[in-house]
């Protein structure tokens, strides 16, 4: 599989995986997190990629600091910008404009975990070599 074709998957996977995680903690999620879900998986499995033998704490971090930003991002555009009222953690304990807050920034860090593991077998999975083995005569 080329790397548009595995970065496609990975993105798939993190925009299904995100509404799902949304879906199960709120009861409803909006289109715009799927985009963004992917765009979060597909830069933490390349930051795993790049950093495979840092401690999982370092990795954990650098993804709920990815996850914080690219809400942050996509926050400022839905629901600053377009005022589309997708989520609002203003009444939550240190928030930053009401688009991200401690808390949340706190479980990505634990989503860093099961994320870590789901890079390694997604890498696993679709940078498979193929061995080819002589025919036997």
């Amino acid at each position: 599989m080329g790397k548009i074709g595995e970065y496609a998957v990975v993105y798939s996977v993190g925009g299904v995986g995100y509404t799902l995680i949304e879906v199960l903690w709120r009861g409803h999620s909006h289109w715009t997190m799927a985009l963004t879900g992917g765009m979060c998986l597909a830069f933490i499995y390349m930051n795993e990629a790049r950093h495979n033998k840092a401690p999982m704490w370092k990795r954990c971090l650098a993804d709920s600091l990815i996850i914080t930003l690219a809400e942050l991002s996509v926050g400022f555009v839905v629901n600053i910008l377009l005022g589309w009222k997708v989520w609002d953690y203003s009444n939550q304990f240190m928030n930053l404009f009401g688009q991200v807050c401690i808390l949340y920034s706190g479980f990505w860090y634990l989503l860093g975990i099961p994320a870590s593991y789901l890079c390694k077998y997604l890498r696993k999975l679709l940078c498979a070599k193929k061995t080819s083995y002589p025919q036997k005569v």
